[in-house]
């Protein structure tokens, strides 16, 4: 066993959120609540999507921080108006902190659901 000058097992000292599922539960709160207790303005000032600004058209992630916080906070119709898939992103969002097959599965549906809203939100204004 390798201890160091202070007697610390340098091994024991990582925290992992893989197997710890009190950490990976504390985790999943913490970003709810922040999700909840969070404002985030309706218009905001300054937009920072680069493809927005370069052709003006929406991208599959525009309005979903804004969707995020709103449906964290219960306001499933707002959340819905500023991105359609707001829902499926906070699914893969929390789904971070889990894992099992499924979390893969999500994922890659959840990517092809986004390039696919994405083709739509570029094609049609």
């Amino acid at each position: 066993m390798h201890t160091d000058a202070h007697g610390w097992e340098p091994h024991r000292l990582s925290v992992s959120i893989r197997g710890n599922p009190w950490l990976k539960l504390g985790c999943s709160a913490f970003l709810l609540t922040a999700l909840w207790g969070l404002r985030v303005p309706n218009d905001p000032a300054l937009s920072l999507c680069g493809f927005h600004w370069l052709t003006g058209r929406l991208c599959p992630l525009c309005g979903l921080t804004r969707g995020l916080f709103a449906f964290g906070k219960g306001q499933w119709s707002a959340a819905l108006h500023f991105n359609a898939l707001t829902p499926l992103a906070f699914a893969m969002l929390f789904s971070l902190f889990w894992s099992g097959p499924w979390r893969n599965r999500l994922w890659t549906a959840g990517m092809a659901a986004f390039a696919a809203y994405g083709v739509v939100r570029v094609c049609w204004p």
